[in-house]
Formats: C-alpha cells, sequence, structure tokens
C-alpha cells in the first residue's frame, strides 16, 4: 500500500479511531460507562441528533448550512402534540377534526418540510446568504412555536405516541430504529439518485453545475425541505420520549447537528463528505455528552469542551482541505 493511500484510509477511519479512544477513555474513568443499559441510553438519546444532522448533511454538501433545525424541531413536535390532543376544533360549523398519531407524525413532517423549502426559496430566489435566512427561520418557527403553546407546555399525549420515544422493538429503542431509516433513506439519496449526484456536484463547484445544466434553485429547496422533515422528525421524538411538547424544545440543537456534520468528516465548503460519517459523528457528540454527565462534569465546562471539539474538527478539515 503506498504511502497516499495509507493516509487516506487513515483520514477514512479517523472518526472510527476517534470513538474508539474516546470510549476507552471514558471506560477507564468511570465504571459506568460500559455498560449495555448505557450504551442503549446514548443511542436513544443521539437518534434525535442523527436525523436532524442527516438532514444538516444534505444541506452543508450543498455548501449552505440551517440553523433554523432546532425552532423547526421545536415547533413541529408542539404542532404534533396540539393536533393529537386538541385537534382542530371549527366554531362556525359547530365540526372538530380529530387526529391519529400516524395523522400527526405526517402533519408535523409535512409542516418541516414546507418550512425547510421555504429557507430554500428565500436563499436561492433573492439570494440570500444561508446563514442569514435560516438564523431568521430560527427566529420565526421559534416565535410560531410560542404562539402555539401560548408559552405553555402540552401534555398527556397518550400511550401510543409515547411509544414512539420511550418504546423498545426486539430490545433496541424505537428511536434508534426511526433514525436508522432516515439514515438508510439519505444513504440512498446521496450514493443511488441523480439528486445525490447534483447535491455534490453543487458543492464542490456550483457554477460548474449551473453549466451543465442542473437546476440549483430546486435542488437546494429540496434539500432544504429535505433537512426541515428531517428536523420534524427528530421533534417527535422527543415529544414523544417527554410526553410534553415543551416551548423550549430544540435549543442549541442546530449545533450539535452542525458538530457532527464536522466531526464525521463533512466539509463546511461543499462537496465532500459521507452520511455515515455523519452517524460517526453524532455517536461521538452523544458518547462525550454520556460521559461527561456519568464523570459529574460541569455543564458549563460541558459547552467549553463540545466546543473545542468541533473548532478542532473544523481545523482538521482545513487542514486536510490543503493537503
Amino acid at each position: 500500500m503506498s504511502t497516499v493511500n495509507y493516509k487516506q484510509r487513515i483520514k477514512s477511519l479517523q472518526s472510527l479511531i476517534a470513538l474508539v479512544l474516546l470510549c476507552i477513555i471514558l471506560s477507564i474513568l468511570t465504571d459506568k460507562f460500559f455498560t449495555a443499559d448505557n450504551g442503549l441510553n446514548v443511542l436513544r438519546q443521539t437518534a434525535v441528533n442523527i436525523c436532524i444532522a442527516t438532514g444538516m448533511t444534505l444541506v452543508v454538501l450543498t455548501a449552505g448550512i440551517d440553523l433554523s433545525v432546532g425552532s423547526i424541531l421545536a415547533f413541529c413536535g408542539a404542532v404534533a402534540a396540539g393536533l393529537l390532543k386538541n385537534g382542530i376544533p371549527i366554531a362556525a360549523t359547530d365540526t372538530y377534526i380529530g387526529f391519529t398519531v400516524l395523522g400527526v407524525i405526517l402533519a408535523a413532517i409535512i409542516i418541516g418540510g414546507v418550512l425547510g423549502w421555504f429557507n430554500g426559496f428565500v436563499i436561492t430566489k433573492f439570494n440570500v446568504p444561508p446563514f442569514v435566512a435560516t438564523l431568521a427561520m430560527l427566529t420565526i418557527a421559534r416565535g410560531f412555536t410560542m404562539l402555539y403553546t401560548k408559552g405553555q407546555p402540552i401534555s398527556n399525549l397518550g400511550s401510543k405516541f409515547n411509544f414512539i420515544g420511550s418504546g423498545s422493538f426486539f430490545g433496541i429503542p424505537v428511536p434508534v430504529w426511526i433514525a436508522l431509516v432516515v439514515v438508510l433513506f439519505a444513504v440512498f439519496i446521496t450514493r443511488q439518485t441523480r439528486l445525490g449526484r447534483y447535491i455534490y456536484a453543487i458543492g464542490g463547484n456550483e457554477t460548474a453545475a449551473k453549466f451543465s445544466g442542473i437546476k440549483i434553485s430546486n435542488i437546494k429547496m429540496i434539500v432544504y425541505a429535505l433537512a426541515g422533515a428531517m428536523a420534524a422528525i427528530g421533534g417527535i421524538i422527543v415529544t414523544s420520549r417527554l410526553d410534553s411538547a415543551q416551548p423550549n424544545a430544540g435549543n442549541s440543537y442546530e449545533l450539535d447537528a452542525i458538530a457532527a456534520v464536522v466531526i464525521g468528516g463533512t466539509s463546511l465548503s461543499g462537496g465532500r463528505g459521507t452520511i455515515w460519517g455523519t452517524v460517526m459523528g453524532a455517536i461521538i457528540i452523544g458518547v462525550l455528552n454520556n460521559g461527561l454527565v456519568l464523570l459529574n462534569v460541569s455543564p458549563f465546562w460541558q459547552q467549553v469542551v463540545k466546543g473545542g471539539v468541533i473548532l478542532l474538527a473544523v481545523v482538521i478539515d482545513k487542514i486536510d482541505k490543503k493537503d
């Protein structure tokens, strides 16, 4: 094996190597870490970030960013809870529209997709930088959440809905199965479809992609819509697990998602990265959070450590790009 191929092999495995080293260190520092129950707990907690980060990966591959996923998660979770518990009463006709669990799930995903699509529309039609457009949506969606919930949690959603976030199937938490479906869907898109090829082409060189006939605006709107829909799925899991839609749900979730994407090897410049790398990055973030909690590290220091890990990952990405 040549030196170049060896270095490329190491780079492709750096996330896995980092995860293994992190697990070894934490298992030495605390005997509570390397247990089956804690492992399942980490996977359950990581599932939400995997869903969000998977959508974020599609966005970042186009050289974009989405800061609104945490707020979209909160709003879609609140809508799902509200529709399930209260339905839609129409006073003018004295009628009531009720929703099943499947109905509220579909409604939440559609709303998330529409909000994400609107991000893409603003970015492409008005040439608004993704950072600015999605920052605005972060505030808008959070405001919608407060208006919809009136600043109060919507709780007691029923056992069927709770099963989504708290149940298990074949001994594996349901959120993990949901995250797996989301990941496999995204892997299929990126590896097996024309849309996936276009996503990488736009991130690699948008000008060249445009001259080759790719409809940049349409692809970006689809990508942001997918990111919004996947954030909505995360919102359903969070709301179900808590048995409550909290108005402040999803705060800073976008930072964990971006961290997972970067740690997983996806370039913030676009055009380079994989969904599986993001999954590995999300697991690293989940293990790190879990380990810091088990070690009784102050929440304030946890933020410092997480920020340092993100910075290190970005620096490594820049060094790799220069090479």
